[in-house]
């Protein structure tokens, strides 16, 4: 076994969501160190970038058959995992998410040879436990799918704790942090984009517009900070939410002042023109969205909920405020967009910070020696 040629499987949301990205990023620094790496997902990856050496994505087709009220996806999605590592001669596969795609790639392990069986390495990303497998109807197989891995990893320890207190598991879970690769945001010169307004403050949130990411609060408090100053709100991102949103901002009598753009490819085009971002989530198993900001010396307002506690350090890398509190975080929005010194001495922290303990360099070896350990472990 070489360690610095392995043959890694990846199963991943491939929208636009943090553990889709998080997947993503991961393997293509990953390929970038000479490894193999496989995508099997129902799309290419939202991230995943063409003709990029050592990196390989395999598209589920979908079946349709009049009997089968849904398309057996996941079935297909086993069936696709379990040839790509019998083509492939995969070593790790790693799923992000318990549920759905641990336990398919469970059901792919069982199809195969002893000698082709490959060690699951399955990564927590939030709703997965907190929503998803706490459910009743699903509990029992999540639980499984974490009891049947390799290795376990959470993006946080708020995310780690959560799911030790909710399945009281038999085996250990390690924390191995999100990351960002700061390069990326160290653009020489700003892109023009033409649907930002000049002279204006430009406030951002980007999600994916579902209820626990409180997007009506973000125009809330956007209403608070436009009666101080001229400023502009854009709200990158699609969802459920999006028409809740418009129809509060068209309440408030603000809707001109905000602007919808959909989900953004690259993203640190946009961030280098932000003044402040808010995400007000109900909580945040990490905040991926937080760190690329502080990774692009934007300041942060976010909610005292969940891993983000462990990114944001309050009143130095950005504010932390209690959720629903919207007055508190408008103070906190108008006191940082007053404040050129403010916001210069935060994104600076931040960007700092980032690096320190954030950074693909940081984190990427902790993934690289977990793969081996359990190679090792499971020989």
């Amino acid at each position: 076994m070489n360690p610095k040629h392995l043959k890694i499987g990846i199963s991943c949301h491939a929208s636009t969501g943090g553990s889709g990205i998080v997947a993503t990023e991961l393997g293509l620094a990953l390929a970038s160190r000479g490894h193999e790496v496989h995508f099997v997902a129902n799309n290419i990856p939202f991230r995943l970038r063409d003709n990029i050496k050592n990196v390989f994505c395999h598209i589920v087709e979908p079946i349709n058959y009049p009997v089968l009220n849904h398309p057996p996806y996941h079935l297909a999605m086993a069936s696709r995992i379990a040839e790509v590592v019998e083509e492939h001669s995969i070593q790790i596969w790693h799923a992000h998410y318990a549920i759905p795609y641990a336990s398919i790639a469970l059901l792919a392990k069982d199809m195969l040879p002893s000698e082709l069986k490959f060690c699951l390495i399955t990564t927590l990303h939030g709703t997965d436990i907190t929503i998803v497998g706490a459910d009743p109807s699903l509990y029992r197989v999540t639980k499984y799918a974490m009891e049947n891995s390799c290795a376990i990893t959470a993006v946080s320890e708020w995310l780690k704790q959560e799911t030790e207190r909710e399945f009281q598991l038999s085996k250990s879970i390690y924390t191995i942090y999100n990351f960002v690769d700061p390069s990326r945001f160290k653009l020489k010169n700003k892109v023009h984009i033409p649907f930002l307004e000049k002279n204006k403050k430009i406030v951002m949130h980007i999600s994916n517009f579902r209820a626990v990411k409180r997007v009506t609060d973000v125009i809330r408090v956007f209403k608070k900070i436009s009666d101080k100053m001229d400023a502009q709100l854009i709200m990158v991102g699609e969802g459920p939410e999006k028409v809740s949103s418009v129809g509060v901002a068209r309440q408030l009598g603000i809707l001109n002042k905000v602007k919808y753009i959909g989900n953004y490819q690259n993203i640190e085009e946009l961030l280098l023109h932000a003044d402040l971002i808010i995400q007000p989530s109900e909580h945040e198993s990490f905040g991926l969205v937080a760190l690329e900001a502080m990774a692009a010396g934007v300041p942060v307002i976010a909610t005292k909920s969940g891993g983000i506690q462990e990114l944001i350090i309050d009143g130095e890398t950005g504010f932390l405020c209690e959720v629903g509190d919207i007055e508190t975080m408008a103070d906190r929005a108008i006191q940082i967009l007053f404040d050129k010194k403010l916001q210069k001495e935060i994104g600076e922290k931040s960007i700092d910070r980032v690096k320190k303990y954030f950074s693909v360099e940081k984190i990427l070896p902790q993934y690289e020696e977990l793969y081996i350990n359990t190679l090792t472990k499971n020989r």
